[in-house]
């Protein structure tokens, strides 16, 4: 996957030494969802994300085969997406998932965990598109996603929020 707009010039929050601390250590224990699910970042560099989804029996969705619950490869797809998101804007900012959609290609292998790998591809004023692809290994994918996100840095979303 290809970075998008890469201007050594372009600012990006994740360079600052502060947040990428935060970013790597603590955002993931303040959203109770991924913190039930175990979620752990495993790296974050400009415009990209790579998440771990540790396996997990309650995780089945299919008792016969072992499989994952696709909701919970959609988690992990939508926490990756918009970490994504934050590894490619210039400050922090409000983003909510706008249109996921999510390619099974496969099944998940039991016992393994899963990973997933997101890119922010696009970033606009109003937007941020992101590809993302789950796998065990990466030679071998699972599912492929693509994803919108809305960013509230936006006039237009500041003032929808505010009720104007």
């Amino acid at each position: 996957m290809s970075t998008p707009e890469s201007d050594s010039s372009r600012p990006y929050l994740i360079d600052q030494p502060k947040y990428r601390r935060h970013i790597m250590s603590e955002a993931l224990s303040e959203i109770p969802h991924s913190a039930v699910l175990g979620l752990e970042l495993v790296s974050a560099e400009r415009d990209r994300a790579v998440m771990r989804l540790p396996y997990r029996d309650i995780f089945i969705g299919n008792p016969e085969t072992g499989a994952l619950h696709g909701g919970v490869v959609l988690s992990l797809v939508d926490s990756t997406s918009g970490k994504a998101v934050f590894c490619a804007v210039p400050a922090p900012e409000t983003i909510a998932t706008l249109d996921l959609r999510i390619d099974y290609l496969k099944p998940a292998s039991p016992g393994l965990d899963l990973y997933c790998m997101a890119e922010c591809y696009k970033l606009t004023r109003t937007v941020a598109f992101i590809r993302a692809q789950v796998y065990h290994t990466e030679d071998d994918p699972i599912a492929h996603s693509v994803s919108t996100f809305m960013r509230a840095s936006s006039d237009v979303s500041k003032s929808t929020m505010r009720g104007s």
